[in-house]
């Protein structure tokens, strides 16, 4: 199997690269490599869902699965310091480059640190779960991470999730509905959608 972002461990040579980044008015300076996603910028479907994110009514921890080298969380952290953010991947590489961006960044409420999926997180509680999720990684991976994180938003919790019309969004709308009952789109560029869920809460209507 041809390595990629989702590799527990990249064994690609090592080629860091360091640029900045504007991200809900703070710029942040980056270290990426080979091996993790998007090394050169951060995508344009993250940037959406970072910039789109608002933040629920409810108290608790957020967390962002798939996390990279740490922009959704990251930007995410800095604008809401009252709220600790879990991140997680599974690419071992990727996390040591959140944890240095943190640092770098001058971010403390962060908690970063590899997990497969959902395997070694312990808080149960959250009140945002964002994802651009790992598409490349097949979509039965991606179908557990939707399925699995019902079981750790807090009751009116909220689910983020990113995902280009190409890349599957009807098909994972369909299985978000089918896990949570019904979701609302929250915006829609450039082929990107952006899911919002609420976990037993009110929910409203697709404004598209």
């Amino acid at each position: 199997m041809t390595e990629h972002y989702y590799s527990k461990n990249p064994k690609i040579d090592s080629k860091p690269l360091h640029w900045n980044y504007q991200l809900r008015g703070d710029i942040f300076h980056f270290k990426t490599d080979r091996g993790v996603f998007s090394k050169n910028e951060v995508d344009f479907g993250s940037k959406l869902l970072i910039h789109t994110f608002q933040e629920p009514s409810v108290s608790g921890p957020f967390l962002d699965v798939g996390c990279g080298y740490g922009p959704i969380g990251l930007a995410l952290a800095k604008t809401h310091p009252t709220r600790t953010v879990h991140m997680i991947d599974i690419n071992e590489r990727a996390i040591r480059l959140a944890e240095e961006n943190a640092k770098n960044n001058q971010v403390k409420n962060v908690e970063i640190y590899q997990s497969d999926g959902f395997e070694k997180v312990s808080e149960f509680s959250f009140a945002a779960i964002v994802t651009n999720p790992p598409i490349r990684a097949g979509k039965k991976i991606v179908f557990q991470i939707l399925e699995n994180s019902v079981n750790y938003l807090c009751p009116g919790g909220e689910l983020w999730v990113v995902v280009q019309k190409k890349q599957g969004a009807p098909s994972i709308k369909t299985k978000l509905t089918e896990i949570f009952g019904q979701v609302t789109v929250v915006k829609k560029d450039k082929g990107y959608y952006i899911f919002r869920i609420q976990k037993n809460g009110n929910r409203t209507k697709d404004k598209y």
